[in-house]
């Protein structure tokens, strides 16, 4: 397999799972496979840990969420910035088949992974572009919608997506995106996540998720966005935590890089359980 983009931020977690799906891990294939973001449980008592279908099942609900929250309707164009292995396009192209499809991402082994699996499908594959999510290669006005999910804290800069989101919107245009939201409390912790000798140990690499739903309004009336909905959904997103932990224990090694992925994903059940850090779903409309 080609090496990670030059331009990529450093991500372990993405080089674990590529390197797993390349070997042909069958658990991560029907887990990751198509969307490498956390599941929705409508009810989160009912969910199933070490079921590989249940987690599968709640990740295609969570892009169904976020579609949901876009309002997406025929005949629009739809921008998916850092879309992964294509898989919330893929849910939407099954919803409304026929749509002009955009999925852009910076690490172009991911892309290569999606337009494989979306060559695989029936019907027209979206476009795939490798840019800068920060420097969007589109003309102006040029997308009706533009979906984040749960990728914006790698991107460089919240505000320089969000001004770029803001000029390639067509008037009445709409973003949606799933984000780590602080809570005021945890402001300061949040930051110290940022330090360089934390984010080396890191499972999920460079991580910025010090944007409060305050930070995101602000943020928005700069660009000429209108913040219209920032939804906390943590709730419906906590058994993600335990079922990764059932991954993790399924490998046979217990070395140091175990224990701190345990132990970080503790750290992030914890906050999230007690409000610190809120799974949010936002939407943001170009006025």
């Amino acid at each position: 397999m080609a090496g990670r983009d030059a331009a990529a931020p450093r991500l372990p977690y993405i080089d674990h799972l590529l390197g797993g799906l390349g070997r042909g891990n069958s658990v991560l294939e029907r887990s990751f496979g198509e969307h490498i973001h956390w599941g929705y449980w409508p009810d989160p008592a009912a969910a199933r840990p070490d079921s590989v279908e249940d987690f599968k099942d709640a990740a295609n609900r969570l892009s169904l969420e976020l579609l949901d929250l876009a309002a997406i309707t025929p005949g629009m164009r739809v921008l998916d910035a850092g879309c992964g292995f294509g898989g919330t396009l893929a849910r939407l192209e099954e919803r409304l088949p026929g749509l002009d499809l955009v999925g852009l991402n910076i690490d172009a082994r991911q892309l290569r992974r999606a337009a494989g699996l979306a060559a695989a499908r029936p019907g027209r594959a979206p476009a795939f572009v490798a840019a800068d999510a920060c420097a969007l290669p589109f003309a102006d006005a040029s997308f009706d919608r533009v979906l984040a999910v749960e990728c914006i804290f790698h991107f460089p800069s919240r505000a320089a997506f969000l001004a770029e989101v803001r000029r390639v919107l067509k008037p009445g245009g709409v973003l949606v995106l799933s984000d780590f939201v602080p809570a005021a409390i945890w402001l300061g912790p949040a930051w110290m996540l940022r330090w360089r000798a934390i984010e080396r140990l890191n499972l999920f690499g460079s991580c910025d998720v010090t944007c409060s739903a305050a930070g995101y309004r602000r943020l928005a009336e700069r660009s000429g966005l209108r913040m219209t909905t920032m939804r906390d959904i943590s709730r419906h997103t906590l058994p993600t935590y335990a079922f990764l932990r059932h991954l993790l224990d399924q490998r046979k090694v217990r070395d140091r890089g175990h224990r701190v992925a345990q132990a970080g994903l503790g750290l992030m059940d914890f906050v999230g359980r007690h409000g610190l850090l809120r799974y949010s779903l936002a939407r943001f409309d170009r006025s």
